[in-house]
């Protein structure tokens, strides 16, 4: 095998296989990257029997054929090479010779063999905007669970119904809704389809594929292999999905009521990252909803303690709650708008506290974003 390419394009296009790998792989073999040279150009995959990433970039081939070479090493040394041609082929030892100006690489080869068959899809597919879904992704992603224990928690479960792909993510604590449109094309159908992506998997997919027009997502598989699918462009990521049932967490949001504040989104994240720098990680943060506003009072260590005010419109009665910091920035970053409002629910049970709504404050139709937060108890 033999061909130039791009430095540029195939650092490129190495850096994007490689991102969905883990940093520590138990298989040797699943650390390649799959590259082929064909009349076609140049494809390049990755692959570890949960993820796979695959793209297609123009390369001059002299010699057809296929080669397996670490994609880490590959990547590391694509993204170094001088502003100049790169020449591959396979040399006299079966090793893999790569030229670029004056370097000169010899990295050994693996076995392609033995490397796994990459995924393909072929179901159901549709349409939605790639900057709208990446930023649905931002805004709900991070609310999924990040321990193991309970895998069906660390993915986000997308629901396509009608001409809406709903986002949904919960760690228990909290839960994050996003609604993005969907176009079904002439398959389009009322029957709603449901897939449970790994979060981590759909992060890369939302920086990935941002500017790049609309993504097709493609559902196949079936049993232990069902997997889903995102193209755009020359670029394809698929994931197997997660087995399990998703908790039935969209019947947790309440219809909104009259009994709510709105805030300046910035101004308050600014006062609860200054206040919650005296508490201790797991300690929630004291709230207090007023006709003066919202003022915070946060007591830590030492003998530390802050406290600051800002202006809120409150409709309703006072409220004092507390609130884990951490996951009310969190939701302050996705609502995206720049008041918030955030609701206060009610519970048929007196001794459990009733979770907040948070939703960006905007006229006219049904949010698409929506953040339930638990509150925490208070110990004085």
């Amino acid at each position: 095998m033999k061909f130039h390419v791009n430095r540029d394009v195939f650092s490129e296009a190495v850096s994007f296989v490689v991102k969905l790998l883990p940093q520590r792989n138990p298989q040797p073999i699943l650390a390649g990257v799959l590259i082929e040279a064909s009349d076609e150009g140049l494809s390049l995959a990755a692959f570890d029997y949960e993820a796979s990433a695959r793209t297609t970039i123009e390369a001059t081939v002299d010699v057809s054929g296929t080669i397996l070479v670490h994609g880490r090493l590959l990547s590391e040394i694509a993204s170094r090479l001088p502003n100049a041609p790169i020449q591959i082929e396979v040399g006299e030892d079966d090793g893999i010779v790569l030229t670029c100006g004056s370097a000169r690489f010899t990295l050994a080869s693996m076995p392609v063999q033995e490397y796994p068959a990459i995924p393909e899809v072929s179901g159901e597919s549709g349409l939605v905007p790639a900057e709208e879904f990446a930023t649905a992704i931002a805004q709900v992603a991070f609310a999924a669970s990040r321990d193991d224990v309970t895998p069906v928690l660390t993915g986000v479960q997308l629901e396509v119904a009608g001409t809406q792909l709903s986002l949904v993510a919960t760690d228990r604590y909290r839960v994050a809704l996003r609604e993005v449109s969907w176009d079904g094309g002439t398959a389009a159908s009322d029957e709603s389809t449901t897939a449970l992506v790994p979060a981590r998997t759909l992060t890369e997919v939302g920086k990935t594929f941002a500017h790049s027009g609309d993504i097709k997502i493609s559902f196949s598989g079936s049993g232990d292999r069902e997997i889903i699918a995102f193209t755009a462009a020359n670029k394809t990521v698929t994931s197997l999905l997660i087995k399990g049932n998703f908790p039935p967490v969209r019947r947790l949001f309440p219809e909104q009521t009259d009994h709510y504040a709105v805030v300046n989104t910035a101004e308050l994240a600014e006062a609860v990252r200054r206040v919650s720098l005296v508490l201790d990680r797991s300690a929630p943060l004291r709230f207090t909803f007023s006709e003066d506003g919202v003022s915070m009072d946060a007591s830590g260590t030492e003998q530390a303690r802050a406290s600051e005010s800002v202006d809120a419109t409150l409709a309703g009665d006072d409220v004092t709650l507390g609130l884990n910091p951490q996951y009310l920035l969190e939701a302050l970053g996705a609502v995206k708008s720049e008041f918030a409002r955030i609701t206060f629910t009610s519970s048929d049970n007196a001794n459990k506290l009733s979770p907040v709504l948070i939703t960006p404050q905007t006229s006219g139709g049904p949010e698409s974003f929506k953040y339930l937060l638990q509150p925490n108890l208070l110990l004085r």
